[in-house]
């Protein structure tokens, strides 16, 4: 008997392929497609969420399933990508540098599962989600590179820009989950249409390079939230005490 199941795991089957072709890009030296794919594998990650949720077969297995995949998507492929693109001149620091994103996105991953209370619900992320690292890194290839190389001045930025990632996905740091997707979302919350018309709009009038700009500002925004709740806390903290 054909079980529902199967349709989104096999949707997230197809995660992990997307991941695996990035590669196979990237040692090709197809940077662009390497990148391209990576963004596949991140419309098959979420996708397979709201398959199971419409088809009601959430499951741990599915859980499980769905990590393993983010690792070699998220995780294995930009960091391969990478280091095939810049990272390479750095010799052994080089690997090194690169293969933060992967052991640190497979520490967040594993976090998340310890976490997760109930399959059903899945609230903010606590953490750089993986998927945001790993788009950061596809967009910054995209958008910043010219015959294979990263270009002046951005090339500066690459280094930090992985250790802040690495950093963000095993902090505690608030990023929002993504809302679900319904037929009366944007009637609940038109700020979120509003966003999305001007988000497309910027990345269609900079040819896609806004949206490096606008994951760095997501990210950037989680960490100032961070910061200004805890000055705000400890205010509040010591105001009750005296």
């Amino acid at each position: 008997m054909f079980k529902k199941a199967y349709i989104a795991n096999t949707v997230t089957a197809m995660n992990i392929v997307s991941g695996f072709i990035s590669i196979i890009y990237a040692y090709e030296g197809n940077f662009y497609l390497s990148a391209i794919w990576i963004f596949i594998a991140a419309i098959f990650d979420l996708a397979d969420g709201i398959v199971a949720r419409l088809l009601k077969t959430s499951s741990e297995f599915g859980v499980q399933l769905d990590s393993i995949a983010d690792v070699v998507s998220f995780g294995a492929a930009p960091a391969f990508l990478i280091y095939v693109s810049y990272l390479y001149k750095y010799n052994v620091i080089g690997v090194i540098i690169s293969l933060l994103l992967l052991l640190f996105g497979a520490f967040r991953l594993a976090r998340f599962n310890v976490q997760l209370e109930e399959i059903h619900k899945k609230g903010d992320f606590s953490g750089l989600p993986i998927p945001l690292s790993a788009a950061t890194i596809a967009t910054l290839v995209i958008s910043m590179t010219e015959n294979g190389n990263i270009i002046h001045p951005y090339d500066y930025y690459v280094i930090p820009l992985i250790l802040l990632l690495s950093f963000l996905m095993v902090s505690k740091i608030k990023y929002n989950a993504l809302p679900r997707v319904h037929k009366d979302m944007f009637k609940e919350k038109p700020i979120y249409l509003g966003l999305i018309i001007i988000a497309l709009f910027l990345v269609i009038i900079t040819d896609g390079s806004a949206l490096f700009y606008l994951l760095l500002t997501i990210i950037l925004f989680g960490i100032f939230r961070h910061i200004f709740n805890l000055i705000f806390n400890k205010n509040v903290r010591t105001e009750n005490i005296k």
